[in-house]
């Protein structure tokens, strides 16, 4: 099948993310939110990004304009009935998910892959929810999207080699390097990059170090290039902290407990770069 119009749902910052690089690699692009506020930031946040892109010589006027061309917005599901391909990137809600990929699968074609940007919500439940669970896969893209380089796709247990194949492929074009993971808690990237933000939390809130001690140690000493808590705070702490009660859930082992202080600060609503303030101020 040749793809040629991709939907993305949700409009938050993976989802205009997405979208952006989508469109800057000559698809068609319908970015649909239930939130016209969303929308409107998201073309606020594509504009600014493609705006750096052409300022630092990566892409010309030229293809900027061209890939605002290809993206539109709107609140209506309906308008995803003739897309190709599908990605959902909406919060980290499972049932939330599962109403959406029900809907998706109404509307859809039977041939189109719906795929989910999740970080750690099973592949899996999502397409059975489906009535093409051979179909359904994770495209995880990693933060900010327009950057970096890599993508997870995971396989479900039911997910086809024909599905996986397709969006192997798609990554290609986007310029991005897919890597495939299975259908565990958290996949590669956040079964290893959670238990470190966690565990960083846990020392903080222990008092072996301040927040910017343990993130320098990791900066200069491990050369990550932002230390974790500074992670943290950028990826959103109410996301670190579902993310690790899916693992925590998911695989029953103590070692990915959240750290009572990382729920104290999501319940005071201290979730990072987004509200202001979380383990640094904004």
């Amino acid at each position: 099948m040749q793809i040629r119009r991709v939907g993305v749902v949700g409009a938050g910052t993976m989802g205009n993310g997405i979208a952006q690089v989508f469109a800057q690699s000559g698809f068609e692009v319908r970015l649909v939110d239930s939130s016209s506020g969303a929308l409107e930031r998201a073309r606020v946040a594509i504009d600014k990004s493609l705006a750096k892109l052409v300022e630092k010589g990566r892409v010309t006027a030229s293809d900027r304009d061209g890939a605002f061309e290809r993206l539109t917005g709107g609140t209506n599901l309906e308008a995803l009935a003739d897309v190709d391909y599908v990605v959902e990137a909406i919060f980290e809600d499972r049932q939330a998910k599962l109403a959406l990929f029900a809907r998706l699968d109404q509307l859809t074609r039977p041939d189109v892959i719906l795929s989910s940007n999740t970080s750690s919500i099973s592949i899996t439940v999502l397409g059975a929810a489906t009535n093409r669970p051979a179909r359904v896969l994770g495209m995880h893209f990693m933060n900010p999207v327009p950057l970096m380089s890599l993508v997870e796709l995971i396989r479900g247990q039911a997910t086809s080699a024909d599905a996986m194949f397709t969006a192997a492929e798609l990554c290609m074009r986007l310029g991005k390097t897919a890597i495939e993971a299975a259908d565990y808690p958290g996949f590669i990237a956040n079964r290893v990059l959670m238990p470190m933000i966690n565990e960083a939390v846990f020392a903080l809130m222990e008092g072996v170090g301040t927040a910017e001690s343990i993130d320098t140690v990791m900066r200069l000493g491990m050369n990550h290039p932002m230390g974790p808590l500074a992670l943290a705070d950028f990826i959103g702490l109410d996301v670190c902290l579902a993310i690790l009660e899916v693992l925590h859930d998911g695989l029953g082992d103590p070692k990915y407990r959240p750290c009572p202080l990382l729920r104290r600060m999501v319940a005071a609503g201290h979730l990072g770069r987004k509200s202001g303030q979380g383990f640094y101020k904004y």
